[in-house]
């Protein structure tokens, strides 16, 4: 069994499938390790084990839908959880790029959208219900005193079966796209890019001409960005990919569901094909970060099918990239080569070194990130509370 990207093979062919809660509690009980999975999407061996996997699959219905947050199980998908949410004139504040990972393994890892106001997708979370190593059933919610440390938690304490999530009234948003804005430009206007719309991402192939595509997803009409022309059509991220995968552009105001993730529910997203890595830093060490990787360029651009730049808003989930301070994300999708992409990634991981970056769970890195997270210790405490004997552990 594989993952999404087919770069990690699972140590394990065992899945077990629960298709309820009291389902869960009792495959939990009678297993020595486990490691929950979602829909696969991380390119890393986080969800790895040598027991067997605990598929979400089919925990993935809509338990309550409130005024302010709606309940669902875990495995249900965002772009299903939107539609659903529409029928109620309701949205989630924001989307990953992908509208087919689950909540569940999103919130587990962080996994985020871009805007300078938005926050990651975990920090939407108002509660969480878990099945702990000993089939308890334990509920967090916010403010109580382990919460910040159990949402972001990489599935090391436990099956994460029912999120509570904030919701507010629906939204609709244009989306526009400009091409070809040099570095010198995105350099000088970095802040004012990454906040020009409720939600903006920059694609570059780190090349001398700077950056390709901007793309400004904001409920009022853009006319200019900076110096970059108009699209005059619809534009994939990655060069000669079908832009039939991809939500409308053109500023045709639609939900917000169907404009902030960057591909549309029924296609393959991004390539289908890749690997991808993805580093943080503070917002205001963003642009000195983005002149210690030009230099890169030659060697990035051969391996890459595409890379963006975007801006998230801080949290206080322990585990978050995010944790106290606004950043700015460097991402990298990458053509299928490993070793190359390894080599490479060191040589990113040196250049961002003075910038403490924090890197995406999910995705491809090299050196420990604990050290990157300042309360890495107090979740490993958290964590021995929850599954002292280590039932969750991670191959990662």
């Amino acid at each position: 069994m594989r993952n999404w990207a087919n770069n990690v093979t699972y140590s394990t062919d065992r899945v077990l499938s629960p298709r309820s809660v009291d389902e869960a509690r009792d495959m939990i009980v009678r297993e020595r390790r486990l490691r929950p999975l979602g829909t696969r999407h991380s390119f890393t061996r986080v969800a790895d084990t040598d027991g067997a996997l605990l598929s979400t699959e089919y925990l993935d219905g809509v338990a309550e839908i409130c005024e302010n947050t709606v309940t669902v199980e875990s495995g249900i998908r965002y772009g299903e959880l939107g539609r659903v949410l529409a029928q109620h004139g309701l949205a989630v504040p924001n989307y990953a790029s992908l509208p087919h990972i689950s909540v569940g393994g999103a919130v587990a890892t962080a996994t985020h959208g871009s805007g300078a106001r938005n926050r990651c997708l975990a920090a939407s979370v108002a509660a969480i219900e878990l099945v702990t190593a000993a089939g308890e059933l334990v509920r967090l919610q916010r403010g109580e005193p382990d919460f910040d440390g159990a949402v972001v938690s990489l599935g090391l304490l436990g099956l994460v079966v029912r999120v509570t999530i904030d919701v507010v009234p629906a939204f609709e948003l244009r989306q526009h796209v400009f091409d070809l804005l040099p570095w010198a430009d995105a350099e000088e206007h970095l802040d004012e890019l990454l906040g020009l719309g409720y939600s903006t991402s920059l694609f570059t192939l780190w090349t001398d001409a700077g950056i390709d595509q901007v793309w400004v997803k904001t409920a009022d009409a853009v006319d200019a960005c900076f110096g970059a022309s108009r699209a005059d059509g619809a534009r994939h991220p990655i060069p000669g990919m079908d832009t039939d995968n991809c939500t409308e552009q053109l500023g045709v105001l639609g939900p917000s569901s169907d404009r902030l993730p960057h591909f549309r529910l029924g296609f393959t997203p991004s390539s289908g094909y890749e690997l991808q890595s993805e580093y943080a830093v503070a917002s205001e060490r963003a642009v000195d970060a983005m002149r210690a990787l030009r230099p890169l360029g030659r060697d990035l651009t051969p391996l890459l099918l595409t890379s963006e730049i975007r801006a998230v808003a801080t949290d206080t989930l322990w585990l978050s990239p995010f944790y106290d301070r606004d950043s700015v994300c460097f991402h990298f999708t990458w053509k299928p080569l490993e070793a190359e992409v390894r080599t490479m990634l060191a040589r990113i991981e040196n250049a961002l070194a003075p910038f403490e970056p924090r890197p995406h769970w999910g995705k491809l890195h090299l050196a420990s990130p604990a050290a990157r997270f300042p309360r890495h210790a107090d979740f490993d405490d958290l964590r021995a509370r929850l599954d002292p004997a280590g039932v969750f552990q991670s191959r990662m």
